[in-house]
């Protein structure tokens, strides 16, 4: 028995269960993280590539995909506390690409088949990932779908996006799939949420997110590309064959993607990481908003967050995305609810309780922090979601991690 966090007997088997997926050759590495208030557990296991080298260390650097969300979403929690931003105050001012908004008749129709914008898309839109743009896998092969493609303003396309002034200017020339506020989506809300702190901080995104939350929690790992001379500590991200299971290389370290700053500081999926700067980040939301003595965040923001902001029909996309998407998402994203830059459970779908908040990364990334167990959870590899195997790891490893609470 443990009279802490963890039970001894737990964390033998959550290393019998992760070693298990190293052994099987599918995925070459990975670092693990638990905390319970003040015990941390961590496993690091196999090595940085599939044919062997480097081993896996706690310090190791992994591209966070998705997992950027819930840490990004912080800067703009910053301008709320100070009233730089109001939840319902119209985008406009700051985003003027985004005025006069015109929507789409029907969402498989023609891109000029378009009726005006109820009314203006607010700040709270943009949070909630309901201004009326998104990813939405759903409606794949509409000329729609095809138009955002085209413009490229969607991360993981062979070009890169461009800076954010061109990509705001990009994005305005595209209507809205839905009326403002009416339908949640996935993505884009996230990249646009970085511009508009750009703009109303006067500031690059990624300066504002070091100055206001990095630097404080001392996240000295955490940004939109890994310095030269810390390349040594970033494996290559593989996206496996997915009929083979086939090792293929989406980005190399040495220059690839991440080895030099982005023209574009996407919230939506951009950030470099380290298992300790992403525990440094879930405590604070755990505790309230504090680091310590220093406060980052009131516990309002943290609260509004960490819990559900969506209405019953704007959960109905939501939650199609987790149902109807298992065989592209391998049964990730069902957790039901979403409040701002995560998903956070609402009803009670595989071992985590309902108030669990966190999201995935498509690059292997799980990262959650769960009020009633006071419990931190971090799982980092860098294989791609193009095979089920890394989602399966993430779903071993929560469903072990919940076992060996004491």
């Amino acid at each position: 028995m443990s009279t802490t966090g963890f039970t001894t007997t737990g964390l033998r088997r959550l290393h019998d269960v992760l070693n298990r997926h190293i052994e099987s050759g599918r995925i070459p590495g990975l670092v693990a993280l638990v905390s319970r208030g003040d015990e941390t557990h961590v496993e690091t296991l196999g090595t940085m590539r599939h044919d062997g080298g480097d081993a896996m260390q706690r310090d190791t650097i992994f591209r966070m995909a998705s997992t950027s969300k819930p840490v990004a979403v912080s800067a703009a929690m910053v301008l709320l506390d100070e009233c730089r931003l109001r939840l319902d105050d119209p985008v406009e001012p700051w985003l003027p690409e985004l005025a006069d908004r015109k929507v789409l008749q029907r969402i498989d129709g023609p891109i000029d088949d378009v009726v005006p914008a109820k009314r203006p898309i607010t700040v709270r839109d943009v949070l909630t990932s309901t201004f009326g743009l998104g990813m939405d896998m759903t409606v794949l092969g509409t000329p729609i779908m095809g138009a955002v493609f085209e413009q490229g303003i969607t991360p993981n396309l062979p070009e890169p996006m461009p800076e954010q002034d061109e990509w705001m200017r990009r994005l305005g020339t595209l209507p809205l799939m839905h009326q403002p506020g009416e339908r949640w989506q996935y993505q884009i809300s996230s990249d646009l949420l970085g511009v508009l702190v750009s703009r109303v901080s006067g500031q690059s995104y990624e300066e504002f997110l070091r100055e206001r939350v990095f630097g404080p929690l001392g996240m000295k790992d955490t940004g939109f590309h890994v310095p030269t001379e810390q390349l040594h500590r970033l494996p290559p991200l593989y996206a496996p064959d997915p009929q083979t299971g086939e090792f293929h290389v989406w980005d190399e370290a040495e220059g690839g993607r991440h080895s030099k700053p982005p023209a574009f500081q996407g919230g939506g999926g951009g950030l470099n990481s380290t298992v300790d700067d992403y525990h440094a980040y879930f405590r604070m939301l755990l505790n309230g908003g504090l680091h310590g003595a220093d406060r980052i965040l009131s516990r309002p923001a943290v609260e509004l967050m960490t819990t559900n902001r969506l209405t019953a029909e704007q959960l109905a996309a939501r939650e199609a995305m987790g149902r109807d998407n298992v065989h592209i998402s391998h049964g990730q994203g069902q957790h039901g609810g979403w409040g701002f830059g995560m998903a956070v459970r609402t009803y009670r779908g595989d071992y985590a309780p309902v108030g669990q908040f966190g999201w995935d990364g498509g690059s292997g990334t799980s990262s959650y922090a769960d009020p009633k167990n006071q419990l931190v959870g971090l799982l980092l590899t860098q294989v791609g979601a193009s095979t089920p195997d890394s989602t399966r790891l993430l779903h071993d490893f929560w469903a072990t991690v919940y076992q060996a609470i004491d």
